[in-house]
C-alpha cells in the first residue's frame, strides 16, 4: 500500500501518498491501522489543519518529526518519547500552519486532490466537526 483516501459526508475520495523513504515506520504502522474512522475538528491556534486528538494509537518513535509542514501534508503524533505533547494526535494541513509539538509528518495529498482537501478544511471551519474515513489506497 502507498497511501490511504480520505472522505466525509459523500464527497469524492482524497487521496494522500506515504513519505515512506522518510517515515518508514510511521507509515507500515498507520496502514496496518486502516480502515478507520474518527471525528476531525478545526485547529484553533496551528493554522490551516484539521485534527483529532483521538488517532490510532501507533507505538512509533519520532521520525521526520517537525512542527513545520507544507500544505496537504498530513501528520500524527509518536508515542514515544513520552514528553510528546502531541502524542494520540493527527492532523492535516489543507493549508499554511505550524504545529504546536512535533509530530511525525508521514503523508501527502496528491497535488490533483488539494483542493478537494481545501473544501473540507473550509467546511471543518465554517459548519463544525466532521466524522472522516480512512481507507487504503492500492
Amino acid at each position: 500500500m502507498n497511501g490511504f483516501t480520505i472522505r466525509a459526508d459523500n464527497q469524492a475520495p482524497i487521496r494522500f501518498l506515504f513519505y515512506a523513504d522518510s517515515a518508514p515506520e510511521t507509515c507500515k504502522a498507520f496502514a496496518s491501522m486502516l480502515p478507520f474512522k474518527r471525528v476531525f475538528v478545526h485547529a484553533r491556534t496551528s493554522g490551516q489543519e484539521v485534527w483529532t486528538d483521538d488517532s490510532p494509537r501507533l507505538d512509533v518513535i519520532q521520525e521526520n518529526a517537525s512542527v513545520f509542514t507544507e500544505p496537504g501534508e498530513a501528520v500524527i503524533g509518536p508515542s514515544r518519547p513520552l514528553r510528546a505533547r502531541t502524542a494520540n494526535c493527527m492532523g492535516i494541513y489543507y493549508g499554511e500552519g505550524r504545529g504546536l509539538d512535533a509530530c511525525n509528518i508521514f503523508a501527502k495529498v496528491l497535488d490533483e486532490d488539494l483542493g478537494k482537501l481545501r473544501d473540507l478544511g473550509m467546511k471543518i471551519w465554517t459548519q463544525g466537526a466532521r466524522e472522516i474515513h480512512f481507507e487504503g489506497l492500492p
